[in-house]
């Protein structure tokens, strides 16, 4: 694996308007390509926002946005990742698609469901942790509400994840978890953490603050509230010398908590 140079476009997802969402990604990965970015990070249903009651409509046109990312991906050489409803014969997932090199290598289908605000009334949730093989190398997949479970995030890095990337709509009401979920996931895991999230409003306001994090936790490059792009470059020498250092991931094999190996304070009791 080379230092390769990653982006983000932050940006307020017009809710339901499809050809205007599109434009904006479109400009936004022209511009990050012409300043060197091969990788690109969109938030989370970009496309449509969650305008849950067309969401069939919106599934339908999917395969046309992602003819159009195949095509900006193989014009710019850029490897692009957002998610996007997409439309089955058991109902809609939230699924995050991996273009690279002008096509899809890989999806992923949203795992965690966001109960509060009735996900699971709208869609239905994968049941597979997914790492994507790339020009770039491997590529953990994360949606949202699936940053707050970290068993998710640790199969992806021991299945071989040098990046975890995480799209999101995230409210600005809990910005601060956000904040420290990236952090927290790329420390533990000793991984890079690309986290996309949203800007703007519709019924909610949302957080912005997309993130790029390091092995190590520092913030490479950081947004704030507004719209707009970020890139840093990503190092795999930084990935390769944080578990050099700290080798925590080599010790996961043979611990006794994987075998179930874990008494109560109860079972070990003893009268006095």
């Amino acid at each position: 694996m080379q230092k390769i140079k990653a982006g983000i476009v932050q940006f307020d997802v017009s809710l339901g308007d499809v050809d205007r969402n599109v434009s904006v990604v479109q400009r936004r990965l022209r511009h990050l390509s012409d300043r060197g970015v091969r990788l690109v990070v969109l938030p989370e249903m970009w496309s449509s926002g969650f305008a849950n009651d067309r969401l069939v409509a919106f599934a339908r046109a999917t395969p046309d946005v992602l003819k159009v990312l195949a095509t900006e991906s193989k014009k710019a050489g850029i490897t692009i990742i957002g998610s996007l409803p997409e439309q089955s014969d058991a109902g809609i997932y939230n699924t995050a698609y991996v273009v690279d090199r002008g096509a899809v290598c890989a999806d992923y289908r949203k795992v965690h469901l966001f109960t509060p605000t009735a996900e699971e009334r709208y869609f239905i949730s994968g049941d597979e942790a997914v790492v994507a093989s790339t020009s770039l190398g491997m590529i953990g997949l994360m949606i949202c509400y699936d940053l707050r479970f970290p068993e998710l995030c640790r199969v992806l890095a021991l299945r071989g994840a040098w990046m975890i990337v995480v799209m999101a709509q995230w409210p600005a009401v809990r910005v601060s978890h956000w904040d420290l979920l990236l952090r927290a996931r790329a420390v533990e895991n000793q991984t890079f953490v690309l986290g996309a999230n949203r800007s703007g409003r519709d019924d909610v306001v949302y957080g912005g603050h997309s993130r790029i994090v390091s092995p190590n936790g520092e913030v490479l490059a950081r947004a704030s509230k507004r719209s707009g792009t970020i890139s840093a470059v990503i190092d795999p020498a930084v990935l390769t010398q944080a578990r050099k250092q700290i080798p925590c991931l080599e010790q996961i094999v043979g611990s006794p908590f994987l075998d179930g190996k874990v008494k109560s304070s109860r079972s070990r009791r003893r009268e006095l």
